[in-house]
C-alpha cells in the first residue's frame, strides 16, 4: 500500500531537498536531463529570477521526501513538472497545480522529451496543444580527447562570481551580444554578486588577454554523487570569437570535472559548434501550452 502523499509550498528550507529530487529524477534516466539541480541553482539565483514568487513552486511528498515538484522556469507561464517514476500517475495532479499556480496570462507552457509517452498523454488529456518551440539536449563523454590549447597571448583564470561579478556580466553582456556601451551596460546592468550554494568555482575557467580583461568564459556545474556536468554557459567576445579558445575552456573544465568523478557532459543546444566539440544530440525536446488557463 502505498503511502500517503503530501503537497506542500516551497521556501528556502527545501532548497536541498529539491536539488535531491532533481538528482534522483535523472539518477537512472536522463529523459529530464533538461531540468537538473544545476539548472535550478544558475537560476534561482539569476538577477532576473523574482525570489518573491518562489512559494508557489510546488512540492509533492511522501513521509518526507519530494516525489514531485512544479516549478516555473524564470518567468510565469512556463516551467517544468516532474514526479519520480513510480509516482507517474500524479504527474497529471502536478500538471493541474502548474495550469492553476504558474500561468501567465496567457496560459502555461512545458517541455516535454518526445520520449516520455506517459507524460505527453497526460499532457494532451488535459489540452495541452504542441507548438514550434523545442530544445535539445547535447551530451558527451569525457572518456575521449580533451586536448585543446589557448592561443598565444591569453591565459587561464578562474573567476569568482563574488569577486568578479563585475566582470563577469561585463563579459556576459558583450558576449552574450548587447554591444560594446560599458555606459549603457552600467545603466541596464545591477551588479549583484551571486552565491550559488553548489557552484565549484575551480570548474569555472577564462580567459584572460594581455590586459587582464576576461574575453571568454566557461562555467560547469558538478555535484558530488553523480557522473555528470552540466554546460551553462559559455561566452566569448565577438573579436575573440572563431580562434579555438572556447574549445580550450571547456575541454580544460572537463579535464578538471573527470578528476572529480564526471563522466559525461551535457547541453542545452543543438548548435554545430558543440557537435564539432564531440557533442551528440541526445534527448528531443517539445514545448506544450495549455492556453487562456481560467
Amino acid at each position: 500500500m502505498r503511502a500517503n502523499i503530501d503537497f506542500k509550498n516551497y521556501n528556502d528550507s527545501d532548497y536541498e531537498a529539491l536539488c535531491s529530487f532533481l538528482i534522483a529524477l535523472n539518477e537512472n534516466d536522463d529523459r529530464h536531463i533538461n531540468w537538473n539541480w544545476a539548472r535550478l541553482e544558475w537560476m534561482i539565483e539569476h538577477p532576473e529570477f523574482d525570489k518573491s514568487l518562489k512559494n508557489s513552486i510546488g512540492l509533492w511528498t511522501v513521509d518526507g521526501k519530494i516525489v514531485g515538484a512544479a516549478i516555473y522556469d524564470m518567468y510565469f507561464g512556463e516551467g517544468f513538472c516532474g514526479v519520480l517514476p513510480e509516482y507517474i500517475d500524479l504527474y497529471k495532479a502536478v500538471l493541474e497545480y502548474a495550469c492553476k499556480e504558474l500561468r501567465d496570462d496567457s496560459g502555461f507552457g512545458l517541455a516535454i522529451c518526445d520520449e516520455n509517452a506517459d507524460e505527453l498523454e497526460m499532457a494532451k488529456s488535459l489540452g495541452f496543444i504542441p507548438s514550434d518551440q523545442d530544445e535539445t539536449i547535447m551530451e558527451r563523454s569525457l572518456s575521449d580527447s580533451l586536448e585543446a590549447e589557448l592561443p598565444d597571448g591569453l591565459k587561464l583564470f578562474c573567476p569568482d562570481p563574488v569577486k568578479d561579478a563585475y566582470d563577469l556580466q561585463w563579459l556576459f553582456w558583450q558576449g552574450f551580444d548587447h554591444g560594446e556601451d560599458k555606459a549603457e551596460f552600467e545603466r541596464e546592468e545591477e551588479i549583484v554578486p551571486r552565491v550559488r550554494k553548489h557552484f565549484n568555482k575551480d570548474l569555472g575557467v577564462a580567459a584572460v588577454n594581455e590586459k587582464g580583461e576576461m574575453v571568454a568564459c566557461c562555467l560547469l556545474w558538478y555535484m558530488a554523487g553523480t557522473d555528470y556536468v552540466y554546460v551553462e554557459p559559455v561566452c566569448t567576445l565577438p573579436a575573440y570569437r572563431g580562434k579555438g579558445i572556447a574549445k580550450a575552456l571547456i575541454f580544460e573544465a572537463f579535464r578538471r570535472a573527470k578528476n572529480l568523478g564526471a563522466t559525461r557532459a551535457y547541453v542545452i543546444s543543438d548548435m554545430e559548434f558543440y557537435e564539432r566539440l564531440g557533442f551528440r544530440k541526445k534527448h528531443h525536446y517539445s514545448f506544450f501550452w495549455k492556453k487562456d488557463v481560467k
